[in-house]
């Protein structure tokens, strides 16, 4: 039972209502007792003051005793002799000797309230006996109806209570139970208390946030679907050709070099995708070594330039007069600037130029602090709403497919996740030269 919310709150609420009722009557029994009983011997000791002054006038013991109560005793005392035996000496001695008393006396076995007072002649006088009228066992008798009262309400205020949290908490679990089943149209409405609703809200930002992120991953995978259909379709028909024999001697050559071409690219998309997935597994492997970025922007400016001139694209190399040092992996910082400058290579128009800059840095005794490289062209470029979305997979394909040439749409982010990765972050903007700014920023 406890294992419920149901069992638990009960359990809680019967508990804490018995409490209640224990403390209560801890705290009120002493001064129930007291006021009852002090009512009590009040009335008693007037009824003490008459029947002694009516004693002391020669009004006999028997009406006396008939002007009595029933439920109050009297014991006459005639020249320092009680008239019945039981009661203590001392209360009869003090009788006698003409003072009044006023105490509790154990009377014929039982505790009573005595009230004495002397009447008439010295030794004469008159005790009346009356019993308590509320006694701690009578209350405590009576206590087991409060508590039973008690439990029954902490029992009925439980199961309301649970009632009242257990119904949004279920709806929250079923809810929960359709969205892991692939629903994503399950919203919740939020309801009091303020924890429960959170529940609510929280699940409802679940399945919103799910659902775009399947959204992007089908746009990813029709975008990926795409580009690999594309180097597909090319070598299936050459290779149709070649086996059909329509492809003569001379042209085999270039049928070949295209096929060479098509599989190259797509091994790199290959190799992006098993890039990517490997970096979000965190098995990426790193080797940090002491690395002059000065040096890879040289070296990746003299692979690039042959093919930045076949186009008719100026290349660039922009650096300080000294080497510019940091801590990095040097193969994954020259994967990176090649995939900058693969993306600024395919949208830039003849004549425009590349510019692979270098800045920061302290020199070789000492590592640099804020290095930088960068990649500006004079194409295109973003728009400012581009700049948001530059880094997620297939946003600018989808963007751009049809409009300007494009490409898988891993590029960018796959270099966002290699530079983290190096504990870095790249940054895009406008260059000064008209198009995009690529900025990678490497830390220690």
């Amino acid at each position: 039972m406890t294992r419920t919310l149901t069992g638990r709150a009960i359990l809680v609420t019967g508990l804490v209502s018995v409490v209640s009722v224990l403390i209560t009557a801890a705290v009120a029994l002493p001064v129930t007792l007291r006021a009852v009983n002090s009512d009590t011997r009040v009335g008693l000791a007037e009824k003490a003051d008459l029947a002694a002054r009516a004693m002391g006038a020669g009004v006999d013991n028997s009406t006396i005793i008939d002007a009595l109560p029933a439920n109050v005793g009297a014991v006459m005392i005639r020249a320092g002799t009680p008239d019945h035996a039981g009661l203590p000496e001392r209360v009869v001695r003090e009788v006698a000797a003409g003072r009044s008393v006023s105490q509790r006396v154990v009377f014929d076995g039982r505790v009573m309230f005595a009230e004495g007072r002397p009447a008439g002649p010295r030794g004469n006088g008159i005790v009346l006996l009356g019993q308590t009228s509320v006694s701690a066992r009578s209350v405590l008798a009576r206590l087991w109806l409060a508590l039973g009262a008690g439990l029954l309400a902490g029992i009925l205020a439980g199961a309301l209570l649970a009632r009242r949290l257990g119904s949004p908490l279920r709806q929250a679990a079923a809810a929960a139970r359709r969205i892991s089943a692939g629903d994503r149209t399950v919203r919740l409405d939020p309801q009091s208390p303020v924890e429960v609703a959170a529940v609510s809200a929280a699940l409802n930002d679940l399945a919103t946030a799910l659902a775009a992120s399947e959204g992007r991953q089908r746009q990813f995978l029709t975008s990926i679907s795409h580009e690999l259909r594309t180097p597909l379709t090319t070598m299936k028909g050459y290779a149709e050709a070649l086996a059909d024999g329509v492809i003569g001697a001379q042209e085999a050559r270039r049928a070949g070099a295209t096929i060479l071409a098509e599989s190259e690219r797509l091994d790199r998309l290959v190799e992006d995708l098993l890039a990517l997935a490997r970096l979000e597994a965190d098995d990426f492997p790193l080797e940090v070594v002491p690395v002059d970025l000065v040096g890879i922007a040289t070296d990746a400016a003299t692979s690039w330039s042959p093919r930045c001139a076949a186009v008719g694209v100026d290349l660039r190399v922009e650096h300080p007069s000294r080497p510019v040092v940091t801590r990095t992996d040097p193969g994954r910082v020259r994967q990176v600037l090649d995939g900058l400058l693969e993306n600024a290579l395919r949208v830039v128009p003849q004549g425009a130029p590349i510019v692979i800059a270098v800045s920061g840095g302290r020199g070789v005794a000492e590592p640099v602090q804020g290095a930088v490289l960068e990649v500006r062209d004079g194409g295109p470029g973003f728009t400012d709403a581009d700049l948001a979305v530059a880094f997620e997979r297939g946003a600018l394909y989808e963007r751009y497919k049809g409009v300007r040439k494009v490409g898988s749409g891993l590029g960018l982010a796959l270099a966002q996740r290699l530079v983290a990765r190096l504990g870095g972050r790249i940054e895009a903007g406008h260059a000064p030269e008209g198009g995009a700014r690529m900025a990678v920023r490497l830390p220690l």
